[in-house]
């Protein structure tokens, strides 16, 4: 009897141990399967958020589409227009054309908001102006330190944006020159790149873009503020006329502007125009917690809509 007390108690700790592992391999495969569930998830709602966005932008390209053909024999965008109105948060299923009878647990998923707006990229000054020609183009360069004294930022720091903005995006350097030209940045976000500090670029940001080639002004669209610093001869009472005119009616060629401002303003077709290609869309999807923002710069040719730029973001949505 006492012999056998050992092994009843060996046997014991032997079936513990056992159970102890079973328990231990049962809850890493729950743990394992919960985690798969939860990949799995997130990556579907990646997906379809991706998706979603990018149905906006081709609904974005669609408008714009509609846009340039409707102009096609005289081009002039304005914010009038249809593509210049922008979307409020609204709830995705409003935009479901869905039978709800014959798909009775939609209401029970996540609810989505989308919203987004499209703006004319060329209501901006374009940094890409700065760099055509053998040097800085003297009308650039006082253009761009206006702005810079107009939004805080010291004067001096648009001459060696503009000299950063040459090296990096200019013709290729050679010989011992080419391992110092900066990374040409390929949007305003990577300015930083160049050494423009992000107070400084959060300033500049409402006044200037960086474009891939040249572009004019648009002076149906540009604000009141950047009509007065960017062109010679203008001051804001001027640059408010102008907008009061367009409100009215939107300029049809440049010439008309000319009727309004002084003789000292030195406005031209070069500088300035009443059309645009070039335009960002931005896009919000709000999806329980998440928050998914995707900006975009779409350049129009003709009636094609090519996007040349795409940022997606992912934020926490704020709490209410």
């Amino acid at each position: 009897m006492s012999g056998r007390r050992p092994e009843r108690g060996a046997a014991l700790l032997t079936a513990m141990i056992i159970v102890t592992l079973v328990s231990t391999l049962a809850a890493a495969m729950v743990w394992q399967q919960y985690r798969a569930v939860q990949v799995e998830g997130a990556e579907r709602a990646r997906t379809q958020a991706a998706l979603i966005l990018q149905g906006a932008l081709d609904w974005a390209r669609l408008i714009l589409r509609e846009d340039a053909r409707a102009n096609q024999n005289q081009p002039v965008d304005h914010l009038g227009e249809v593509w210049a109105v922008p979307l409020a948060e609204a709830r995705l299923s409003t935009f479901l054309a869905a039978d709800r009878s014959n798909n009775s647990s939609s209401d029970d998923g996540p609810e989505a908001f989308l919203s987004g707006s499209i703006d004319d990229a060329q209501s901006r000054y374009n940094l890409r102006n700065l760099v055509g020609g053998p040097s800085v183009p003297p009308a650039e360069l006082r253009a761009l330190q206006r702005i810079c004294d107009a939004v805080g930022v010291p004067v001096d720091v648009a001459t060696k944006l503009a000299d950063s903005l040459r090296q990096a995006l200019g013709p290729p350097a050679t010989g011992p020159q080419a391992q110092s030209t900066p990374l040409a940045p390929p949007s305003l976000d990577q300015l930083g790149w160049l050494g423009l500090s992000t107070d400084h670029l959060e300033r500049l940001r409402s006044r200037v873009i960086l474009l891939p080639v040249a572009t004019p002004l648009n002076l149906n669209t540009a604000s009141r503020e950047l009509l007065a610093t960017v062109f010679d001869g203008m001051d804001l009472a001027t640059a408010q006329r102008l907008v009061q005119a367009r409100q009215s009616k939107p300029f049809q060629n440049v010439q008309e502007v000319l009727a309004l401002v002084p003789a000292s303003a030195q406005i031209d077709g070069t500088r300035a125009s009443v059309s645009s290609n070039f335009f960002e869309i931005r896009g919000r999807l709000r999806l329980e917690d998440r928050l998914l923002e995707e900006h975009s710069v779409v350049q129009r040719r003709g009636l094609d809509m090519v996007a040349i730029y795409r940022q997606r973001q992912n934020l926490l949505a704020p709490t209410p």
